[in-house]
């Protein structure tokens, strides 16, 4: 098993603002001016909520990220994802990949948090965010994993589970053709969470048929983003069946959400294949990727933004950082239950 440093959220702490967490970084300074957004707020608050021993200054920023998302949230369960960093609040809420992401976040800390005030608080904005459907399959994958994380401390919740089969048929596509597996067209970002939530749904309904459909793109999607021994992921762009050869701007979210998805599926069949694509992940931010170049300030504990022809993107934004330290937080847990 790979070696890989404990995360720090030293970095994560200097992006906060009196509103929430900054989008953006020149290189370890906050971009104040560009704002916040709910998509980064939420991943704070996952973060956060799967730590299992936090800190004093952890668990504030999880309740500030909690207050952020309340004020987010509409009495219907829509979110506003843009908010400027003097606090208002710009454009239309709505049930896309913030929607998403806060009913992830908000799940994940009503099962795992230890604070009853905090659980009961993503509790209540969840059952409320659960009422609404979204016909983007990341949005509803996103939200299937919040509830997953509900309907395993509470396995009769009916607002998670009628979340799950109405996602069911949204995650259920054809492959785009027949020599491209994948239910797009063009792969686009954080693809591995369709394959991991196909995954989970197929678990919760008994769907056998959604189990292997899962496990299988997931398997051709590592397996695409493997180059030489090493992850070389999908870029910025995007990436189809004529355009493999595109190698850059990989994004750390991409690298991330294979990690999820390869611990999703070895927990759940034991194959230690996804043992090796999580680590694979792993080693993509210490440096074993296309240019053999570490993508986190070991200075700051900041992840960097992309890696680019040139090198990294030595800006640390708030979604790289999360993205290296979720990965650092499923390779820690392995590394306690070998031990």
């Amino acid at each position: 098993m790979i070696s890989a440093p404990e995360p720090r959220f030293s970095h994560l702490h200097s992006l906060t603002g009196p509103h929430g967490t900054y989008e953006h970084a020149e290189h370890a300074f906050a971009r104040v001016e560009h704002g916040y957004c709910t998509d980064d707020v939420a991943r704070v608050l996952l973060v956060a909520s799967r730590e299992p021993d936090p800190d004093a200054d952890l668990v504030a920023l999880a309740r500030s990220s909690l207050s952020f998302l309340d004020a987010a949230q509409s009495r219907t369960g829509k979110f506003w994802n843009r908010r400027h960093s003097g606090g208002s609040w710009s454009g239309p809420r709505t049930a896309d990949d913030c929607w998403g992401r806060a009913l992830w976040a908000l799940g994940t800390t009503f099962a795992r948090s230890p604070f009853n005030d905090l659980r009961d608080e993503a509790f209540a904005m969840f059952e409320r965010g659960a009422g609404q459907r979204s016909p983007w399959p990341r949005s509803m994958a996103f939200a299937v994993l919040g509830a997953a994380e509900v309907l395993d401390f509470d396995p009769a919740n009916r607002r998670a589970l009628d979340l799950v089969l109405a996602a069911a048929p949204v995650l259920d596509r054809p492959a785009a053709s027949p020599t491209w597996p994948w239910p797009e067209e063009r792969l686009a970002y954080a693809n591995a969470v369709l394959p991991e939530a196909t995954i989970v749904v197929g678990s919760i309904l008994g769907d056998a048929r959604l189990i292997k459909d899962g496990l299988g793109r997931l398997a051709w999607l590592l397996a695409l983003q493997t180059r030489d021994g090493h992850l070389s992921v999908t870029p910025h762009g995007g990436r189809d069946s004529s355009s493999s050869a595109e190698r850059y701007d990989q994004q750390p979210i991409e690298v991330a959400a294979l990690s999820d998805a390869c611990l999703r599926a070895f927990n759940l069949t034991g194959d230690e294949q996804w043992l090796s694509g999580h680590e694979l992940a792993v080693r993509w931010f210490m440096g074993d990727n296309d240019l053999g170049a570490p993508m986190f300030d070991a200075r700051t504990g900041g992840g960097y933004d992309g890696l680019t022809a040139m090198g990294p993107n030595l800006n640390q934004g708030a979604e790289s950082t999360i993205a290296l330290l979720t990965t650092l937080q499923n390779a820690r847990r392995l590394a306690r239950v070998a031990s």
